[in-house]
């Protein structure tokens, strides 16, 4: 990851569940069988330059599982 989680992730909505995932056989592959869901939240984030900003991030999870692949989608400031 290029970035680091400074605060908690706010504002969580669901984008996609179970099968409307398109990535949902490589995440079966690489993390196991689970209730895969498609997540974004908005978080501030610390840079590898050391620059802190909010952005709204994406990322998968499963119960059992936990947060996997998070991704820096936008900047908010």
């Amino acid at each position: 990851m290029e970035f680091e989680i400074v605060g908690e992730i706010t504002d969580i909505e669901t984008i996609e569940v179970g099968t409307a995932i398109r990535e949902l056989p490589r995440l079966r592959r690489h993390y196991g069988v689970g209730r895969w869901r498609k997540l974004k939240g908005v978080a501030t984030i610390r840079l590898a330059s050391g620059t802190i900003r909010r952005a709204e991030l994406h990322w998968y999870e499963a119960h059992g599982i936990g947060r996997k692949e998070l991704k820096r989608k936008r900047y908010l400031d």
